[in-house]
């Protein structure tokens, strides 16, 4: 077969779904096969925020800042959600790398009750204080006063966000992740179709404004995970749960929580580590958070399909330990990181062309567009080594040795990244450009570090 007919068919295997056995046969097509859909998937998720940011940009610099600020707040939300995820991940990718799809089904509805409760009591909390959390992170009377309805909607429906993160992690963790693909272009769809919609108003549907986006938001990813939940009961896959599988099991519930325990703290490091930049950003007023958060929502539109390469390995990693064979766990991971930094690489070439461009299309003030240029432009600059860290770092994650990874983001954002950032934006003449040029720093000594680690092995004989 002609190479280019060899391509489309796997294109078109990718994206509808077929299934595969990831434990054999070639490595290049298996990853492949998972890459395509996932990075799409974690596209998809990414647009939930450009989407967002590019109509409230149409309503001042205090409304985009109130939407970098209430993301900052969000972290919280993500850092549990994506730490649970990464141990439901593990855990059935494990079990399919096992041939056994009955204890992955259970893996998966004790994710699902974790994360049910543990979003109910963040949902609880961020929906009383949500003005004393924005006031917290550094908001002025001007976003308090645009924003606190935002910030009290997105952190009270943050159960969408939660359970859509489990169970998407469950269906890659499968294998399954073209049906993950398919559930946030769904929630994507309905998102971007009520966004205008709610947010400026049409007939008698009235104007929102910036908490017509709040719940434009939480409506599709809410539609989106009532649909893959219908998918676990009765679609085609490797992963199905039935009725004798709902029930709560504690000891597999432990396990997952034990699991995720440090995948949780590891997150968390990271995304702590993105409050306090926010943070230090706001002492220079809230058009320069506003460039920093146009910025940072165009970075992570170009990172989140970079961590789905990285979400293939994890599968592969996980799949190819429980079918006991490590070795082709190992050239997954290779494989897997060349073809990010290539692809990422490219992007941060493009970045760095268009910026102008790019940032324009967010917002007309001329001092905020300037901050986000100078912001997307420095941060691009360690896009290949963003690459490379972010399939070492999953990989870790896909073996269940989630302790070690946990530890390298101790050392990138809180020895290098944080400090670094401080010294430079309060105690030199770059000011809030200090803050941008930590960052690719910071990625670079994560991707060297992570390196050194995968390549002694020792998360070759990690038990989940």
């Amino acid at each position: 077969m002609p190479q280019s007919a060899t391509l489309w068919r796997d294109i078109r295997d990718a994206l509808r779904g077929a299934e595969h056995d990831y434990t054999q046969g070639p490595i290049g097509r298996a990853i492949f096969l998972l890459a395509v859909p996932m990075v799409l998937e974690m596209s998809m998720e990414s647009i939930f925020a450009v989407v967002d940011a590019f109509f409230v940009g149409r309503l001042g610099p205090a409304a985009v800042a109130t939407i970098g600020l209430t993301e900052s707040l969000m972290v919280v939300i993500y850092t549990v959600a994506m730490g649970l995820s990464i141990g439901v991940t593990a855990t059935v990718a494990r079990r399919i790398g096992e041939k056994d799809p009955d204890r992955a089904a259970r893996a998966t509805v004790q994710g699902l009750l974790l994360g049910l409760l543990l979003s109910s009591v963040l949902g609880v909390i961020g929906a009383v204080f949500a003005g004393e959390l924005l006031s917290l992170m550094g908001a002025d009377a001007e976003v308090l006063a645009v924003g606190t309805g935002f910030a009290r909607i997105s952190l009270a429906c943050n159960g969408g966000i939660f359970l859509l993160f489990l169970i998407n992690a469950a269906f890659r963790g499968a294998g399954d992740a073209a049906v993950a693909m398919r559930v946030l272009m769904l929630g994507n769809a309905i998102n971007i179709v009520l966004d205008p919609l709610l947010i400026f108003g049409l007939g008698p549907v009235p104007a929102l404004g910036i908490e017509g986006a709040a719940w434009a938001t939480a409506i599709g990813r809410a539609i989106g995970f009532l649909w893959a939940l219908w998918h676990l009961s009765t679609g085609e896959g490797n992963l199905h749960v039935h009725r004798p599988h709902l029930r709560v099991e504690p000891t597999t519930m432990l396990h997952i929580a034990t699991l995720s325990g440090w995948g949780t703290v590891q997150v968390a490091l990271g995304s702590m580590s993105w409050i306090a930049l926010v943070r230090l950003m706001s002492t220079f007023g809230s058009t320069v958070v506003a460039g920093y958060t146009i910025a940072i929502r165009v970075l992570l539109f170009a990172l989140m399909p970079a961590y789905g390469v990285g979400a293939a390995a994890s599968t592969m990693v996980g799949q190819a330990l429980g079918a006991r064979n490590p070795d082709r766990a190992e050239r997954a991971v290779w494989v897997a990181a060349r073809l990010n930094m290539v692809v990422l690489g490219l992007t941060g070439v493009a970045f760095w062309l268009f910026a102008p461009t790019i940032v324009g299309w967010f917002s007309e003030v001329a001092t905020v567009r300037a901050v986000g240029i100078n912001g997307l432009r420095t941060m691009s600059l360690g896009f290949p080594l963003y690459a490379l860290g972010m399939v070492l770092e999953q990989s870790f994650n896909g073996a269940g040795d989630t302790r070690t990874p946990t530890w390298m983001n101790v050392f990138a954002f809180w020895v290098v990244q944080l400090p670094l950032a401080w010294w430079l934006s309060q105690h030199t003449a770059l000011t809030y450009r200090g803050v941008f040029g930590a960052v690719p720093i910071a990625y670079t000594a994560l991707a060297m570090v992570s390196a050194v680690f995968f390549r002694r092995g020792a998360w070759k004989r990690t038990a989940v």
